[in-house]
C-alpha cells in the first residue's frame, strides 16, 4: 500500500501550523487524529477522522513497470470549473477510485492547452474505474467544459530515477 501524507498547511486552519505528517494510511490517521486533537483542540471522532482521510494524498509520485498510465490532452479557459467537477467526480466515485495519482500540466507554450496524468496500478483496474456511472459523468462534464479530450493509455515499462 502506498505511503500516504497528511500537510497541515493545506487545512484550513487559523494556527498556521507547517506539520506535514506521512504514512502507511491507518497509521497516519492515527496520529493526525493525535495531532490534530494535541495542536489544534480538535474533538477526536468519526467526523475528524472522515475529514483526515480525505485530506490524505500520496507521499510521493510513484510510478513502475507494469502500472497504466492516462494522458489525457485538452483545451480549455475553463480550468476552475474543469478542477470542481473533478473534486465532484472523486465525492461521487469514493471508495471505488483505482486512480492512484494524476497530475495536471499546463503547456507553457499554448496557453489553454493541458495535459493530465493518470496513474493506475494496471490497465484492469483502469476499465473498472472507467465504467464506474461518476467516470460517465465527468466525462460529460469534461466534453462541455473543454475540447473534445484526447485519450493516451499507457502500459508503463520501464521508471528511471534521475
Amino acid at each position: 500500500m502506498p505511503r500516504m501524507t497528511i500537510d497541515c498547511r493545506t487545512m484550513p486552519s487559523d494556527a498556521n501550523c507547517s506539520m506535514t505528517l506521512t504514512g502507511e494510511p491507518d497509521d497516519l490517521v492515527e496520529a493526525a487524529a493525535a495531532h490534530a486533537v494535541a495542536s489544534h483542540g480538535h474533538v477526536d471522532g468519526p467526523e475528524l477522522r472522515d475529514g483526515l482521510r480525505g485530506a490524505m494524498q500520496p507521499a510521493s509520485i510513484d510510478l513502475g513497470p507494469g502500472e497504466f498510465l492516462q494522458v489525457i490532452e485538452f483545451r480549455t479557459d475553463r480550468m476552475a470549473e474543469f478542477e470542481a467537477a473533478e473534486e465532484e467526480w472523486l465525492a461521487a466515485i469514493g471508495d471505488a477510485r483505482t486512480a492512484v495519482w494524476s497530475v495536471v500540466a499546463a503547456d507553457r507554450d499554448d496557453p489553454g492547452r493541458f495535459a493530465e496524468f493518470v496513474l493506475f496500478p494496471d490497465y484492469d483496474s483502469a476499465m473498472r474505474n472507467s465504467k464506474h456511472p461518476a467516470t460517465d459523468r465527468i466525462a460529460e462534464r469534461m466534453t462541455e467544459i473543454a475540447s473534445q479530450p484526447t485519450f493516451r493509455n499507457l502500459d508503463v515499462q520501464r521508471v528511471r530515477m534521475y
